[in-house]
Parts: structure tokens; sequence; C-alpha cells
């Protein structure tokens, strides 16, 4: 008789050890960025930036951190708390869940499917719900205006970033990221095929990651920190913490789809990874933030028709292609059910030679 247990047991160990090894791979990297963003800040700004804990500031971040761990934790009145607690770890654990989806290898992917690309966004778009419970959990005027704000403009920007990564998975023939990788390693980056959609997909992940000049969720000028300001100490952290994993996982989606992903080598996919996060701190540094309006009217105005235009315009090219190239019939018999042969035949079949033309 099968005993269920040790095989109950080696799963749950792998699941621990997988979400373990995510947790510290993420957010190590994010304590590091940190501190690289502020001394590159300081750096242009002309000032020295963290240079007291470690070596030229490197441990600043756990400094940072156990200062926040030990903070007294200040609850306002009227608040729902169990939203109010939940909303912060819902968007941690949505930033951290949706890197199984992100190959890092040939063979070092949680979680690949065919449809990948669209789980990946199914599972970012959660995290609008973290933003939109903590606005209003809070019962802060302020922190529910942030929140209106932020979930607005989350909301315009992701449908106009799927638009985006049609023209990629159309050229690529699918929407696994592993396998839109792989057809770069023969197709030549998309960044270039691509490049006008590669341009608005930058611009589009600044906006979805609340960064500069698109940071109009967090604006201190207008709405003292937006749909955080009621939090401190260790829940302010899981907001922090949630925000810049969510700058590095959107600067490995860009290199996965449009830079080659890990199809070179596994050190020029990191340094390709580093080299984006590097130009969202120097676009902070840069630019100055928009106004609301522009930044909707950007969106529903200017990239919602380019993207559609480009989608359209890929899905036109890719159609020519396939179908003006021949497919030997032997190809079409291995990926088709016995029972829809004569569907195929009869629809499929030129009359005047053996070979299909799709």
């Amino acid at each position: 008789m099968f005993n269920i247990f040790p095989f109950c047991f080696s799963v749950l160990y792998y699941l621990f050890h997988s979400i373990v090894i995510l947790i510290f791979q993420a957010l190590i990297p994010v304590a590091f960025y940190s501190v690289l963003e502020r001394k590159i800040m300081a750096s242009v700004q002309r000032r020295r930036g963290p240079n007291v804990v470690g070596f030229w500031g490197s441990l600043q971040a756990a400094a940072d951190g156990v200062k926040l761990m030990a903070k007294e934790g200040i609850y306002p009145r009227g608040i729902l708390f169990s939203v109010y607690v939940f909303a912060p770890i819902f968007a941690l654990v949505v930033s951290f869940t949706c890197w199984i989806f992100l190959p890092v290898g040939s063979s070092s992917v949680l979680f690949d499917s065919e449809i990948g690309v669209l789980l990946f966004f199914a599972f970012s778009s959660l995290g609008v719900y973290s933003v939109l419970l903590a606005g209003w959990a809070s019962y802060s005027k302020y922190a529910i205006m942030g929140a209106l704000r932020a979930v607005a403009q989350l909301i315009s920007y992701e449908v106009v970033l799927l638009l985006m990564l049609f023209p990629p998975a159309l050229l690529a023939g699918t929407m696994s990221l592993a396998g839109i990788v792989e057809a770069q390693s023969y197709q030549g980056w998309y960044v270039f095929t691509c490049l006008p959609t590669a341009m608005m997909f930058y611009v589009i992940m600044l906006a979805e990651t609340n960064r500069t000049p698109f940071d109009l969720p967090e604006a201190e000028a207008e709405l003292v920190s937006g749909f955080n300001v009621e939090y401190s100490s260790i829940t302010f952290a899981f907001f922090f913490l949630a925000e810049y994993c969510n700058m590095i996982l959107m600067a490995t989606l860009f290199t996965t789809i449009f830079l080659g992903g890990w199809s070179d080598s596994l050190f020029l996919f990191t340094l390709k990874i580093i080299l984006i996060c590097y130009s969202f701190v120097f676009v902070r540094a840069l630019l100055p933030r928009f106004r609301y309006d522009q930044l909707i009217s950007l969106c529903w105005e200017v990239y919602l028709p380019l993207g559609l235009g480009f989608a359209t315009l890929a899905l036109g090219i890719t159609s020519s292609i396939s179908f003006s190239t021949p497919v030997p019939y032997s190809i079409l018999l291995e990926y088709t059910h016995q029972e829809t042969l004569p569907y195929i035949n009869a629809y499929f079949t030129p009359k005047h030679s053996g070979e299909v033309f799709m």
C-alpha cells in the first residue's frame, strides 16, 4: 500500500525550501538596491549619502531594517485593524509570488506555462487590492485619496502594459516567458525588432512601480505620503520592501522579454537587470513629477492607441509570414489528434500539392 506521508513531507519540504530561497533571493537585492539608490541620488545632487554604517554605507539597509522592526507600532484610532495589518502583508506576498513565473535560467523557473505572461499579470494585478485596502482601512482622507489615485493609475496602465507584450509574444509564437527567451536566442533581442513597444513598456514600468515621474500615489507635497501615511514600524517596512521588490521584478521582466533574458549568460542577465534598475534611479534624479491629468491622458490618449496599433501591426506581420511559409504536412499531423484529421484534411490541404500553407 502506498504511504502518502513521505510523499507529502517531500512536497512540503520542497515548497518550503523553494520559498525560503526565493525570499532571500528577493530580500538581499532589495536591501542593497535601496542603499545603491541613495548613493546614486547623493552623487547626482552633489552630497555624500549614507557613509557611516559599514564600508561605504553598505550596511545602512540592515540598520534601517533593525530600526523599523524595533520601532513601536502606532495605530490610529478608528482603523479597521485586521484589514490595516493584512494590506502590507498581502502586498509583500504578491511581490514574492510573481517571482515564481520568471525564468532566471534554463532550469531555474518554479512554474512554467504556455500562458506564463497572462499568469504573471494575473497575480501582479492583485497588488492593487493591497493599496486600496491600506487606504480604506487607515480611516484617513489623505490615505484614501492616495489609494484612489494609485488604483486609477495602476489599473489604467496595466491595460496598456499587457498590450505591449503582444508583439514579442506573437513574434515568439508563445506566451511562455521561457519560450520568449528561447526565441530571442535565434531571432535576436526584441528590443530592436519591437523598439517602440520596448520604449513604451519601459515608461509604463515606471508608472506601475509608482516611480518618478509617475509617483502620484506618494505625492509628499499633496497627500503626505499617500496611501501609507498612517503606517509605521514593520508594517511600513512591508510596503517599502514590496515597492522595491516590484522594481527589481519589473526590471527582470523587461530583461526577459526584450533583452534576451538568460540566453546569453547568467552574468549578462544579472548585469542587464542592474542597468535597468540603475536607470530607474537616474530617471528619479533627473525628471520632475507629472500632473495627475497628464498621467491619465498619457495612458488613455497616447499609449492605448499606440499599443493597439503596434499589436495589430505585429499580428498582421506574423500572420503574413506564417501563411506564406510552407509547412510540411507531417508537422501538422504530429500536433493533431486523430479525431480531427478529416477536418484538417478538408480545410487545409491544397488541391495542387501535398503541402499545407500556413
